[in-house]
Parts: C-alpha cells; structure tokens; sequence
C-alpha cells in the first residue's frame, strides 16, 4: 500500500456526524485530518456559501452561520493550545454518556470571559466580548488574532473548570481582566464580587494584581483598599459567628491593650480579659510595603507573648474554609490558661 496516496474526500453523510456536537462543531485541520477529510475537501468546505468556515487560522466551524459563545471558547483554545499526539481525533468519538472532551494542553481562557464562567453577575456576557483571553505559556509561538487575544505568563497556574471548560483561577483572571480596564467602578465591582461571593480572599487578589504590576495604577489601588476593607468586614463577621455556633465565651471586641501608665500594645479583634487570649484577624494583602507591615505585627505578637496572653493568628481564608478547627484552636487556647503563669496587667480600650 501506497502510503502517500490522499485519503479519499469524506462523504456528506460523515461531514454530518462530525457537527453533531458542539466539541465536533469546532476542530481544527489536524482533528479533520485524522477523520479523514483532507486540506483540498476543507477548503472547498469553506468557499463562499459553502457548509463550513475558516474561524482561526487552523480552526473551523463546521456550520456557515456565527459561533456560538461556547464554539468561541473552544475556537480559541484549540488555537491556542498545544496539540497533543494521539488526540486529534477524540473530540468527535462521543461515548454512551456524553461526547469526550477535548484535550487542551497549555491554555486556559482567563480575564474577563474566564470571569463569567466562573459565574461573576459583573461581568459581560460571553457573547458581548470581542475578543477572548487565552493564557499560555511564555514561550507558545502562538499570536493574537480575530476574537483570540493570546496572554503569556512564565508560571502557568493549575487551570479549574467551568462548563467543561479549563479556565485561570479566579484571582489570576482578576488580575488579566484589571489589565485591560480603565473604567475604575468596573474594576472596584469585581474585586468586590470575588470577596463578597466567596470565589477568593483578598490577600489572594492583591498578589496577583502586585505580580502583574498593577498596583501602581491608582483606580486599581482605590479598587483594592476597598477591597480590603469589605475583606475585613467578611472576616469579622465570620469571627462573630465562629464564637456563637461554636459556644465560646463572649470576648471584648475590637480593642487596644496598652501596659498601665505605658505605651499602647496594640489593636486586637478579640480578647478573654480572664484567660489572657487573644485573637488577631491576619488581614494582609502582600504589598510593596509587606515586609514593613509584618515586621511591626510579628514585633506586637511577640510583646504580648512575653507579656503572657496567648495570640491566636487566624486568616480569612481559615476562617471561611476550616471555621470549626479555628473554633477548636481558641477553645483549646482558652482551656490552657490555667496552666500558664499568670499574665501582666494590662489596660483595655475600645479600638
């Protein structure tokens, strides 16, 4: 056998199958290829008026009229990602339950279309995005071009699906959407909704916001104090209602410990007066001046330890992920006092 003779052209009826699907309805020229559909078929697929059509370089629709918002997302990242061997052709084999998913290896949408698969209400509709974030690695010889708008990163995060398809995780989204936005209550609402709905805590924003560079902006800057402030407020609501479902005893809320006739020790979010503990919301976004800022926090933890109080450092993130071990770690901390040495006096004030 002539191994260089061309595949015979596919057959009406087995162009049919391929669009059956909406992974079937978008392949690209090695996927049709490999069903047997060779570059002089394609084209002819493709004229004007014809049954198919060029999207992307290398990436067609298997339909003349216009994609739909999932055809673009999967368009998109079959342009941009890299072909796997052996994959070409599994988009179009559907099993008995639903139809494989493609393979899409070094790609993932981000920015403001990964956004709204992550279902954030402030973002636009799929269908309203001219063009489509793709994050690749730095190195993928792959340009920009039509509704693809290809961004490169040297430390691909670990993509997170949604609708089936892979996608950046919510604080690197932020952070690729913020690039492109100069509206600054755009910006502010977002970073607002990835708080308040849970997607992600601050300090996980503000670190990607810093890596890209952000931070110098000052509509992002203004965006991201009150971020923070709203993060703290979420936080210590979160400490209020560990303390109530999981009955501990009622500490002094939000108040400053300063030695008697001394200097103030600082401020702390809750305090058992009795027992000499305290608990300290670590609400810290890392920032330019980080090192500053836990220099001074670890300077007050260690004053109050050699004082004798106990300081329970909770975050955010523990607070919302693992609320009934962080209730255990103060309950505990509380139930050793007695064990200890009896600690200083010292004065308490409202913050």
């Amino acid at each position: 056998m002539n191994h260089n003779t061309p595949l015979p052209p596919a057959s009406p009826r087995s162009l049919r199958h391929l669009s059956r699907d909406v992974h079937c309805r978008v392949l690209t020229a090695a996927q049709l290829r490999s069903h047997g559909v060779s570059p002089a078929e394609t084209s002819a697929q493709c004229r004007p008026g014809g049954p198919w059509q060029q999207f992307l370089p290398g990436v067609y629709l298997l339909h003349p009229g216009p994609p739909t918002s999932e055809e673009r997302l999967h368009a998109v990242l079959l342009y941009a990602a890299r072909e796997v061997p052996g994959t070409a052709g599994v988009p179009a084999q559907p099993d008995a339950g639903s139809p494989h998913r493609p393979v899409y290896a070094e790609a993932m949408i981000t920015g403001l279309a990964a956004l709204t698969l992550h279902g954030f209400t402030d973002a636009p509709p799929l269908l309203s995005l001219e063009r489509i974030d793709v994050l690749v690695p730095r190195l993928r010889l792959v340009r920009s071009t039509g509704c693809a708008h290809v961004l490169r990163t040297a430390c691909l995060p670990a993509p997170e699906q949604a609708t089936g398809v892979p996608v950046a995780p919510v604080p690197r989204a932020l952070a690729d959407a913020v690039a492109g936005l100069t509206d600054a209550g755009a910006v502010r609402r977002l970073l607002s909704e990835a708080v308040r709905a849970g997607h992600c805590e601050p300090a996980a924003v503000v670190r990607e916001l810093n890596n890209a560079k952000l931070l110098s902006r000052p509509h992002v800057v203004d965006a991201v104090d009150s971020l923070l402030a709203e993060g703290r407020a979420i936080a210590e609501d979160r400490l209020y209602r560990m303390v109530s479902e999981y009955g501990l005893p009622d500490p002094l809320w939000n108040v400053e410990l300063r030695l008697p006739g001394g200097p103030h020790l600082g401020g702390l979010d809750a305090y058992w007066p009795e027992q000499a503990v305290a608990v300290e919301l670590d609400t810290r976004a890392p920032r330019q001046e980080d090192d500053a800022m836990w220099s001074e926090y670890a300077r007050k933890r260690e004053h109050l330890e050699r004082l004798g109080i106990t300081v329970v450092h909770i975050t955010p993130k523990k607070l919302r992920d693992a609320m009934q071990q962080q209730a255990t770690v103060v309950r505990t901390a509380l139930m050793a006092s007695g064990d200890r040495d009896p600690a200083a006096y010292v004065t308490v004030l409202p913050r």
